[in-house]
């Protein structure tokens, strides 16, 4: 298990100035885009032999997006590498400022098992448009695809550029311990502080996109049929196995029954099973048992039922759950939604800001004074006003966490500057001097350079 060998294979490529030309990235971008494109049946097929999971859901939770992120890198690498002028101060007159992006070199890419497909690959497009070489190493829980994805990519990449490493935790700690310029992370908290401290011993950067309790509210002003229909979308997609979903919702006294039966109907209504092929299955029994242990049963209003020989858990609303239940204490992860009753707006606000900070939040209210004291007041990573989700789908908005729900983001223009530096230039011709700052110093120069700082 040493890693020596393609590490410095890397670092040479890098080194050679080959992945810097903008031509050079965009034609990596276009031999990924291929191999996303010829090898669609057989991504489907991994992502189905993991979970269970339909080409339907596959295709738009895997594989559209980094299709999209590819076709938006290739639109906007020119304008992304172009240099960026910025202000010139008097002081350094005449002259020319600007920032120009340069890669970081070599990156560690370690993926997700929730989204196994897309939470590897999407960052190891970013990094290649920067003009990163990649290691990937990709989850070892989601089996199929790890393979499919390194079959692949060493058939369509030169492993001089971008290679797939498989393995496990042993092998996960022998990649943190080579040294890296640049390392992207999507996981646990737990094991994202592992990922820091092992950073830290080589300074290297991190990008930590992690997880949390993201909150939803349903106040009184709310439609409430549009604000069920989306979390039950949001909620039991991938089985509740996706960081960005409502984790939780606080639903207002006044509507907390009607939105009962609105859920459940909802959920009847989508009619989820895995013959239905719009559900899929919990990644293994550890994580089934996990959360099997979290359901109270004299809580379930609606749901409940664990499936161990499909690896399923139907989709489950929690009533009347308190903030010290046993299914408030963790991140679930699973296709478990607790309603919580509130009265008061302000107490719910200050509860989620009493908690670490969530990577999502949402917010069904047609109210603008709730939207707008919930926007100002919140701390999140993203998320929506009457909807959930759906912001990860826009390549403009930046996607990552704050605090313990990550550091950095990703996605579109981001994820550019994710794996870029920009490295500040000052360019002054050799026509012309102003003395003032080289000796003798007098006192006329010093009286000089006080006036003009007060201009600069």
């Amino acid at each position: 298990m040493h890693f020596q060998e393609i590490i410095q294979t890397q670092q040479a490529y890098f080194r050679s100035q080959r992945t810097k030309p903008t031509h050079e990235r965009k034609a990596l971008l276009k031999q990924f885009k291929k191999m996303l494109v010829d090898n669609e049946q057989q991504l489907y097929k991994a992502v189905h032999a993991d979970f269970g999971k339909s080409e339907h859901e596959a295709f738009l939770t895997e594989v559209a997006i980094l299709i999209k992120d590819i076709e938006e890198a290739q639109r906007s690498l020119a304008k992304w590498t172009r240099a960026n002028r910025v202000t010139t101060n008097l002081v350094n007159l005449p002259g020319r400022s600007y920032t120009v992006a340069e890669p970081y070199g070599q990156c560690l890419v370690i993926g997700a098992w929730n989204y196994p497909i897309q939470l590897s690959l999407a960052p190891a497009i970013a990094a290649l448009a920067a003009g990163n070489t990649v290691i990937l190493k990709p989850s070892e829980l989601a089996t199929n695809c790890a393979q499919c994805m390194a079959e692949l990519v060493a058939k369509y990449f030169d492993p001089a550029v971008f290679t797939v490493v498989q393995g496990g935790i042993e092998e996960t700690q022998a990649l943190l311990a080579e040294r890296f310029d640049k390392i992207f992370f999507t996981g646990s908290p737990a094991v994202g502080r592992i990922v820091y401290q092992a950073a830290a011993k080589q300074l290297t950067p991190v990008t930590l996109e992690l997880g949390g309790k993201s909150p939803a509210i349903i106040t009184a002003s709310a439609h409430l049929n549009v604000a069920v229909k989306r979390l039950v979308w949001a909620k039991f997609l991938n089985a509740g196995q996706t960081c960005i979903a409502p984790d939780y919702v606080f639903v207002h006294t006044s509507v907390y029954d009607t939105c009962l039966e609105l859920f459940k109907s909802q959920i009847e209504a989508n009619d989820y099973r895995l013959d239905a092929h719009n559900y899929v299955q919990i990644i293994n029994e550890r994580h089934l048992e996990r959360l099997e242990r979290l359901i109270e049963k004299e809580k379930i209003f609606f749901g409940g039922k664990v499936d161990r020989n499909n690896r399923t858990i139907e989709p489950t609303i929690l009533r009347d759950v308190n903030l010290d239940d046993l299914v408030m204490q963790e991140e679930i992860f699973g296709p478990l939604l607790p309603l919580i009753k509130y009265q008061d707006f302000e107490a719910v606000l200050q509860h989620i800001e009493n908690n670490e900070k969530p990577l999502s939040a949402y917010l069904f209210s047609n109210d603008p004074s709730e939207q707008k004291i919930w926007e100002n007041r919140l701390s999140f990573g993203g998320g929506c006003i009457n909807d959930a989700i759906m912001h990860i789908t826009n390549p403009n908005l930046p996607f990552g966490g704050v605090g313990q729900s990550g550091t950095g983001s990703y996605h579109g223009k981001a994820g550019f500057d994710t794996f870029s530096h920009f490295k500040s230039v000052f360019k002054k011709p050799t026509i012309f001097e102003v003395p003032l700052k080289y000796p003798p110093y007098t006192s006329s120069k010093l009286a000089w350079i006080k006036r003009l700082l007060r201009f600069s």
